[in-house]
């Protein structure tokens, strides 16, 4: 029997690259974002695998809790859960649209947390699964001009390393993926295109290729990247204020 597989944020970026790596390894889909269009798109050009589709804002509250309802009540058990919907804006704090700092909030952290919640305890019961959570090298410092997402960040690199020591007596994994700038939409979203920050972002499939080697291993973190993983063993040596003065430097425009 298939295994399936459920991506947040399946359209585009790194979360058509997982499209494309779980579905050319057989795996069915269930695809959760926003863009039906899109989706039904993605449906068509894989003919010979089951294909679901949810179509929701995710930075909605209980957004999560509906998609988990909507597999139950199709009856799909999920054997892989990877969260990589997400988004960051930069500028500061007290500048940036309020609202849309607490959809960032919902998004990169409640409905990771929800959807993780609801499909471990499902993994649990057959004791066997693989979650893959999308960090950044944003989670290693704090972020001047893009506070809440670093933020954010560190919540998922730091939940996600808890669960791996809460499941170590299981045949369950937690993957983290810490990948640095890379050619998704997030820059134009985000706004850090122009930035020395994005002067090397790596192209999404180099990156969603190698997260989806260290999920199936079953490792702990994956730092895309060599220059990003010089980056993060850096910022555990430096003062946290010296981390944070370099990444406001590095978030600025060329």
């Amino acid at each position: 029997m298939s295994k399936t597989a459920l991506i947040t944020g399946a359209t585009s970026g790194l979360g058509y690259e997982f499209v494309k790596l779980f579905a050319n390894d057989g795996y069915n889909l269930v695809l959760v974002a926003r863009n039906k269009q899109k989706m039904e798109e993605i449906k068509r050009s894989f003919p010979t695998i089951a294909v679901t589709i949810i179509s929701i804002d995710l930075s909605t509250p209980n957004a999560a809790k509906e998609v988990f309802d909507l597999v139950e009540k199709q009856g799909i058990t999920i054997d892989v859960l990877v969260n990589n919907a997400g988004f960051g804006l930069l500028g500061h704090f007290d500048v940036l649209d309020i609202q849309q700092q607490v959809n960032m909030i919902q998004l990169n952290i409640v409905a990771l947390t929800e959807l993780t919640y609801y499909v471990l305890q499902k993994m649990k019961q057959k004791n066997s699964g693989k979650i893959l959570n999308v960090a950044s090298t944003a989670a290693f410092q704090p972020g001047p001009l893009m506070a809440v997402y670093y933020a954010t960040k560190a919540f998922v690199l730091s939940f996600s390393e808890a669960l791996v020591e809460e499941l170590s007596d299981t045949q369950i994994t937690v993957t983290t993926l810490c990948p640095g700038p890379t050619k998704t939409n997030f820059g134009a979203v985000a706004n850090v295109e122009g930035t020395k920050m994005f002067s090397r972002a790596m192209n999404s499939d180099i990156v969603a290729n190698q997260a989806y080697d260290a999920m199936l291993k079953g490792k702990r973190v994956v730092v895309t990247g060599g220059f990003n993983k010089v980056g993060t063993i850096a910022a555990k040596f430096l003062p946290r204020s010296m981390a944070a003065k370099v990444a406001k430097s590095i978030a600025s425009k060329e």
